[in-house]
């Protein structure tokens, strides 16, 4: 009986440290699987991430890149005015944030309908260039293309981060043409009209005018202005831009008055009338009245080697 009692609590004693083994290991295990599973667990969520960002990055949201921009216009001067580039003011860095690019082209071909009838309405009954000359129509066709950077000072400060400063190259051509006549209320009791060229007074028979003078301007050189864009809803814009081409050489003019075979005649004041230009002399005599004229204007005008450029428009930037 004592030998019972003695293996009974013998095994009381021990089973609990057995136990309590047991229930360690367990508990071992039970860490152990769980900390494998928050690391595969966050090893899948890490591909994941970057399986998301590949797919994002090749296959970017937007169909445009942010900052192009597009713009139509109407110039003064030249017409119909277009331009395509670039200006992200959402940049970081100091300087992209400021920078601007655009490519601009124009011409007076798409209204030319409209800027015909201004000019007319300009002149209205004509305008005096002085000598008895009167310039009764005009006509105007101009086109050029320009590469352009722009610089924003303030970036994107509101208000004052649409003003720009403009520099770049120009290059196109713009040509005048002008119908002349003239009027000296001393002859007014002849039925042509007159015009005055390097002191000598002529008219063409039945009172048709057949004279014009001409300026062609080659404008190439490098263009500096200054503009800016207003924000006006959903990415809409309204734009101006004003500034000079400093080309290398002036306008150039020329002057057609035809001869005899157009029944032009001159005011002779030894026998104070109309006689015919109708001799070989006389026609010299033209010539020369008209190159003198002419180089006498381009004298003036060699002393302006700029072309003003003043434009403004609409345009969207993405």
């Amino acid at each position: 009986m004592k030998k019972t009692c003695a293996f009974i609590l013998s095994a009381v004693l021990t089973m609990p440290a057995f136990a309590t083994t047991d229930t360690n290991t367990v508990a071992t295990e039970t860490v152990a699987q769980d900390t494998e599973t928050t690391l595969q667990d966050t090893v899948a969520q890490v591909e994941n991430d970057v399986s998301d960002a590949y797919v994002k990055n090749s296959n970017p949201d937007i169909k445009f890149p942010r900052g192009l921009q597009l713009g139509v216009g109407l110039s003064a001067t030249s017409g119909l005015e277009g331009f395509i580039g670039y200006n992200n003011k959402k940049f970081d860095s100091f300087w992209w944030k400021r920078l601007g690019i655009r490519f601009d082209f124009a011409s007076t071909k798409p209204v030319k309908s409209v800027i015909d009838s201004m000019v007319d309405k300009y002149m209205d009954d004509g305008i005096d260039i002085g000598d008895n000359l009167t310039i009764t129509d005009g006509k105007i066709e101009s086109h050029h293309m320009a590469a352009l950077v722009d610089f924003y000072p303030f970036g994107d400060t509101w208000l004052f981060g649409g003003w720009r400063l403009t520099g770049g190259y120009m290059f196109g051509k713009m040509d005048v043409d002008a119908m002349l006549t003239g009027s000296d209320d001393r002859l007014s009791q002849y039925a042509g009209k007159q015009f005055e060229i390097w002191g000598t007074k002529y008219q063409y028979t039945g009172g048709d005018v057949h004279g014009t003078a001409s300026a062609d301007w080659d404008i190439k050189g490098p263009y500096a202005g200054t503009g800016f864009d207003i924000g006006l809803f959903s990415g809409f814009k309204l734009f101006m831009d004003m500034g000079v081409v400093f080309t290398n050489k002036a306008a150039e003019l020329s002057m057609d008055v035809p001869g005899s075979g157009a029944g032009l005649e001159y005011w002779d004041t030894t026998t104070n009338s109309w006689e015919p230009v109708n001799t070989p002399a006389l026609e010299n005599t033209l010539n020369e009245n008209i190159e003198k004229t002419l180089a006498d204007a381009q004298k003036e005008l060699n002393k302006y080697k700029f072309f003003p450029i003043v434009k403004m428009g609409f345009m969207y930037r993405f």
